[in-house]
């Protein structure tokens, strides 16, 4: 039978959440290569038409392709670094998959219908949103976490 303070699930125990600390080039390296990957996937993913033409996202529109890419470049590169700097704290599940689809999404999205500069803005507020919901629960369960490690040893004294 489990205590009134035992979690049902522990993220410190998880295979997939866990602390990453290391040096600064490590941290880089991975910010950089999970950019990489979403910038690249979402450019393949505009290559071709997802679904009919009345219903599926449009192909790549004509113009130039260059100042999307470097700016959702850009923009993972932040979107990774936070991600990165906590999970370098605490255990963050899978914080690879969120900053690679967050990435493919805007790429996609961008290439697909060449936005405004203002609506890039907008897409990377919005995958900077989820990146922070993100860390704030990961930080929410590792609080929870050490005060239910706490609990037993402050009461075991009294």
């Amino acid at each position: 039978m489990s205590s009134v303070n035992e979690l049902p699930y522990d993220p410190v125990d998880s295979e997939d959440a866990e602390v990453r600390p290391g040096p600064l080039w490590r941290h880089a390296l991975w910010a950089l290569a999970v950019t990489a990957a979403g910038v690249a996937l979402g450019w393949v993913g505009a290559l071709f038409r997802i679904g009919p033409e009345e219903f599926g996202l449009p192909p790549a529109a004509p113009g130039a392709l260059w100042p999307y890419l470097l700016g959702w470049t850009a923009i993972g590169l932040v979107l990774s670094a936070v991600l990165r700097f906590v999970a370098a704290k605490v255990p963050v599940y899978q914080p690879e998959q969120a900053v690679i689809g967050v990435v493919l999404i805007g790429t996609r999205l961008s290439l697909g219908w060449r936005p405004e500069p203002l609506e890039v803005a907008g897409l990377a507020a919005a995958g900077l949103l989820l990146v922070a919901v993100w860390c704030a629960v990961a930080l929410r369960g590792a609080a929870v976490v050490r005060r239910t490690e706490e609990v037993p040893r402050v009461q075991g004294t009294a």
